[in-house]
């Protein structure tokens, strides 16, 4: 009794073990995993998280246009005589008595409790215009920083994606090549029992089953590794397997005289461009900090000798016109820095341009050579394919010995590997060629 309900157990067990692992195979396309990732992907995120905090700094600059308001009040209590006599005189207090000597020099504790209303206005200030339209241009790089981070992010997944596909193009050839080496080793196991094939022919095959057997198992590893990798772009949870949706098999046809090229609307190009324009208006603007500022400012005030009066009250209000005539040459060395910096920045994108055309003619170049490969390893996988068969029959027949149809077995499966390979690599080539050529998206 007690031996049924172990086995009943260790049933269920394996049914649950099962069932599970069943549970976290997904089926996955490649635009369901390039939407998730665009959504969730976390590079992405702080890319928005940049765009939104520099919108916000633009906002700021709103300050070079509106008031500046303060509302404040007040308590003090003082015998200084110059300031006891200057509250009498704010709370419009003053008497004859107050005149009197003794009292001027020695007064009593005077309170006075202030209420105050002060505002100031920007009215022309040349340099705080130009700061702002620094900020809106920053605005735009992280808006530019953003859509390449995207087109980065969809190039990154479509090569994870076809990671995948090689992956279980790899199992489907491991498994074929186990069925053919398997069959391999019955036979010849079978004849070894009849006294027909010696010891060393059943070795070898045994020793190639367990090379089959180990390579199969790293090939279903790559699966798993590959689907953590594509769940860390999409922003999900590790352990599950994707399982993909198997490639058509057709090769990209790209001409030698293709006329992609790289779009000066390219993303990165035009935030790079940005921070240029950024940088002048930033030159810009400490040039115009050396000419005069125009401000005004004025105040409401109540002046009492109790808490909360209102006894009495003054306004101020003034135009400032201030100007910086001198800082020792500060704002010169600043500039000339900032100079530096901008042509710094010039220099910069000419040579990502440089260095991108260069990678346009080799990725190019790679599909023409992965196109090439594709079409050689297509005839030596029908060639390997033939021979294998050829020398399995004259096997069969006692012709040829075990060594020469593992042999095959080995060249065949390599040479599908190797096809696999190609493929992967001209996809992936031409996924790249696309992230080179993306223009933003308006």
């Amino acid at each position: 009794m007690f031996r049924l309900s172990y086995l009943f157990l260790l049933s269920l067990f394996f049914f649950t073990v099962s069932a599970t692992a069943q549970e976290n195979v997904k089926l996955l396309s490649l635009d369901e995993a390039i939407k998730t990732s665009l959504n969730n992907n976390k590079s992405v995120q702080i890319a928005t998280i940049e765009k939104e905090i520099s919108a916000a700094g633009y906002k700021q600059t709103n300050a070079i246009f509106l008031p500046q308001v303060n509302f404040s009040y007040t308590a003090i209590s003082t015998n200084n005589p110059l300031n006891a006599f200057g509250f009498k005189l704010e709370q419009k207090s003053i008497s004859a008595a107050d005149f009197n000597p003794d009292l001027l020099n020695h007064p009593d504790g005077t309170p006075d409790f202030t209420t105050k209303l002060e505002v100031q206005q920007p009215l022309v200030n040349m340099d705080m215009i130009y700061m702002r339209k620094a900020a809106a241009a920053q605005t735009e790089i992280y808006s530019h920083k953003l859509e390449r981070t995207k087109e980065y992010i969809t190039f990154e997944v479509s090569k994870a994606y076809l990671q995948l596909q090689l992956a279980y193009d790899a199992v489907n050839v491991m498994e074929d090549a186990l069925k053919t080496v398997n069959a391999v080793y019955k036979f010849t196991d079978d004849h070894f029992q009849q006294g027909l094939i010696q010891k060393s022919d059943v070795l070898n095959v045994q020793v190639q089953v367990a090379s089959v057997e180990s390579n199969l198992q790293k090939a279903k590893s790559n699966i798993k590794n590959a689907s953590d990798y594509i769940s860390l772009l999409m922003g999900e949870p590790t352990g599950i397997i994707y399982k993909a949706v198997p490639a058509e098999g057709n090769e990209i046809i790209i001409s030698v005289t293709d006329t992609s090229y790289i779009p000066a609307s390219r993303a990165d190009f035009l935030a790079m461009s940005k921070a240029i324009e950024a940088k002048n208006l930033v030159i810009q603007s400490n040039k115009m900090s050396m000419l005069p500022k125009l401000n005004a400012f004025g105040s409401y005030q109540y002046n009492d000798n109790r808490m909360f009066g209102f006894g009495a009250n003054a306004y101020l209000a003034g135009i400032q016109l201030s100007w910086d005539i001198f800082k020792g040459n500060r704002t010169r060395n600043i500039i000339s820095t900032q100079t530096l910096e901008r042509n710094k920045l010039r220099s910069e994108l000419e040579q990502q341009k440089a260095q991108s055309n260069l990678e346009l003619n080799k990725t190019k170049q790679d599909i023409i050579d992965a196109q090439f490969e594709i079409s050689q390893y297509r005839k030596a996988v029908e060639q390997s394919s033939e021979a294998l068969r050829i020398l399995q029959n004259r096997y069969t027949q006692g012709l040829v010995n075990t060594t020469d149809v593992m042999m095959a077995a080995t060249q065949l499966s390599q040479q599908k590997l190797a096809l696999a390979q190609a493929f992967f690599n001209q996809h992936v080539s031409n996924a790249y060629l696309q992230f080179l050529t993306a223009t933003e998206n308006k």
